[in-house]
């Protein structure tokens, strides 16, 4: 069950609610806010590690400044020339990516004990909503076999550029972290980094696929896509 929230964190508009559902079993979508990484990082580990069984669940949709970010085991080596933007280890998944203006970054804040779900199920669902999000735009789009995220769909129907990069940890049976889409952003900052580990892996965005530049508007839809995808509904 979810719905949506207004910026001061109060709910604005309920949907798919049913009157039996249990609190915790709600899904909170809070609205595309632009914050820093350090903050949302320590809010996203506080809220995991406060919760109880009680505890709803949230999507946090933010837009950051740059920072460069590396997943628990990954390897400095792939950070080839930080400059003058930030480089901050985490306890996700995966290897090094790049957060910055243009770009929505979705925190998944879920009890999946509660929901059922396994985290390979949690990754199937959202690499989906972005599959389906980018589809709705105009942007055909694929998994990557063996490697967490969504490319463009090249001439030949297989991975081309990659335009989410997806890093998660549970904790608890609780996940935080998330999924970036890449809506309108500079890219020549991926060009400092081997993109999630991958040395010349080619990144793109929406604007460079289907002139897409509304960020705000994708993040709504991208949000919705989301949230349909984890209760498991069309």
């Amino acid at each position: 069950m979810w719905h949506w929230a207004s910026p001061d964190g109060a709910p604005a508009r309920a949907a798919q609610h049913s009157p039996d559902a249990a609190p915790g079993a709600r899904l909170l979508l809070r609205p595309l806010r632009r914050a820093d990484y350090a903050p949302t990082l320590d809010a996203m580990r506080a809220f995991t590690a406060a919760r109880g069984p009680a505890t709803g669940d949230e999507i946090w949709l933010v837009e950051h400044p740059p920072v460069f970010t590396l997943g628990q085991a990954a390897r400095a080596v792939h950070v080839l020339a930080p400059g003058d933007i930030d480089v901050v280890r985490t306890e996700r998944g995966g290897q090094v990516t790049y957060h910055g203006p243009g770009q929505v970054v979705a925190y998944l804040m879920l009890d999946l004990r509660r929901r059922g779900l396994a985290v390979r199920e949690l990754v199937v669902r959202i690499e989906q909503a972005v599959i389906d999000c980018l589809g709705a735009y105009g942007v055909a789009a694929v998994r990557r076999p063996g490697a967490p995220g969504v490319h463009v769909r090249d001439a030949s129907g297989g991975p081309g550029a990659k335009i989410a990069a997806l890093g998660l940890k549970v904790t608890r049976g609780c996940s935080y972290h998330g999924v970036a889409l890449n809506v309108a952003m500079d890219l020549a900052p991926f060009s400092r980094i081997d993109p999630c580990g991958y040395p010349g892996l080619a990144v793109t965005d929406m604007r460079a696929e289907a002139g897409v530049d509304d960020v705000a508007g994708v993040a709504t839809a991208f949000g919705l896509a989301l949230a349909r995808s984890i209760e498991g509904k069309p």
